[in-house]
């Protein structure tokens, strides 16, 4: 094996840290798209409070949607990664030539 190293949990770690984002954030759009906003009573406040569930609503779909794409990256990086280690543990294997 080559000296470059990097345990494969760190990868893990990071796309399920990415996925629980975008899990939690998904749930959360989910509860401000439901919220019943006339609990606020003043008619101009109820639409305040619907503007403000429908803004962070979209922010936040956005945000889940990078966070997937943090996870897809991670095991882009986590393939290539492995391909680079098991690349140079083989080069390290071939015979050296000479005057190289």
């Amino acid at each position: 094996m080559s000296d470059l190293r990097l345990d494969d949990t760190v990868f893990e770690d990071l796309k399920k840290t990415f996925s629980t984002i975008s899990d939690r954030m998904e749930a959360t759009r989910r509860g401000l798209r439901g919220a019943d906003a006339s609990a606020v009573g003043e008619v101009k406040l109820v639409e305040d409070v619907q503007d403000f569930a429908d803004d962070w609503g979209y922010g936040i779909k956005q945000l889940g949607k990078h966070a997937g794409g943090a996870v897809k990256m991670i095991d882009k990086i986590a393939d290539s990664f492995g391909k680079l280690d098991l690349d140079l543990a083989e080069s390290l294997k071939a015979p050296k030539k000479k005057g190289a």
